[in-house]
């Protein structure tokens, strides 16, 4: 009688599967992410079919989430997913400290210097958190969220090499691989709570516009400058309900200065995408939007001087 072959153990999933259920366990919300890669796994809104757990809308990787230990194992016996940490719904702050790329010049602070010395500024030691090596050699901090606070995700705004990962956002988990490494428990402590220098800096602050401002009396850029501020502040602040169309209306305000030359379309693009997910809107979907309104601008804006 021959025997009946043993099933092959994938044991990068179940590895994988162990360190996802570790995350759970602290309390942190998982998803998947695509084997050996930092995209989530399934569809994209763009190609949402509507059917299945999207049938009465995208669900998004932040929505899908779960510290469930039965649905984190489904998922990570079917397949040797990467893990991925929805910041938001886990009560995370995460500070993304990246490393130089090829075109920094020579003698540019990387992500861990920087933070250092923004510390320093502050009077305060780096603190001693939660910390993981990221595959390419960075790290991330990992804070808890003050109780009452909902801070998004930004980028570049506690500087150059330096984003966070809150509401909207995402982190790859310990366990992961890509091609460029593993991402690695570096300080297995508990997450410590945001320094409040630090939430003073994150936490959105809206413009004040001067009544008097006009173009009369302002050059283009200032005038562009400060409706950047404000309209990249209204979307920050939109609550659920009204955000894509806040966003929508508020690139229109502005894609006429980059329809002027007054501000560059990336600057425009970046700042609005920092916006929007800040207002806990999916990036794919303020990209989308992003594009689709500054197009518009760009192809109806009328020249200067009959618009002042």
């Amino acid at each position: 009688m021959t025997a009946t072959p043993t099933p092959l153990v994938d044991l990068a999933g179940l590895d994988r599967l162990a360190h996802a259920i570790s995350a759970a366990e602290r309390g942190w919300h998982v998803f998947p992410l695509r084997p050996d890669d930092k995209r989530p796994a399934g569809h994209p809104e763009r190609s949402c079919p509507g059917t299945g757990r999207c049938a009465t809308g995208h669900r998004t990787p932040e929505q899908r989430a779960t510290t469930d230990h039965d649905l984190i194992a489904a998922a990570w016996t079917h397949a040797p997913y990467n893990i991925g940490i929805a910041t938001g719904p886990s009560g995370l702050l995460v500070v993304d400290l990246d490393t130089l790329k090829d075109k920094d010049e020579k003698g540019t602070p990387d992500g861990v210097d920087l933070f250092e010395a923004l510390c320093e500024r502050a009077g305060e030691a780096v603190p001693t958190t939660y910390r993981v090596r990221t595959a390419r050699g960075g790290q991330h901090l990992y804070f808890t969220q003050p109780d009452g606070v909902r801070l998004g995700s930004t980028r570049g705004r506690l500087g150059r090499h330096i984003d966070t990962r809150g509401w909207g956002g995402y982190v790859v988990a310990p366990g992961s691989n890509t091609p460029d490494g593993a991402y690695i428990v570096l300080d297995s402590i508990a997450p410590a709570a945001l320094p409040e220098w630090l939430l003073d800096a994150l936490a959105p602050q809206p413009a004040a516009v001067p009544a008097a401002l006009t173009p009369a009396h302002t050059s283009g850029r200032r005038l562009a400058d400060v409706v950047l501020e404000r309209e990249t502040a209204a979307v920050a602040s939109t609550s659920e309900g009204g955000r894509n169309d806040q966003l929508l209306k508020s690139v229109r305000a502005v894609g006429r200065f980059v329809a002027w030359g007054d501000l560059p379309r990336n600057t425009v693009e970046e700042a609005f995408q920092v916006a929007g997910e800040a207002a806990d809107l999916p990036p794919a979907e303020c990209r989308t939007t992003i594009r689709s309104a500054l197009n518009w601008s760009l192809r109806t804006a009328r020249p200067r001087p009959a618009a002042a």
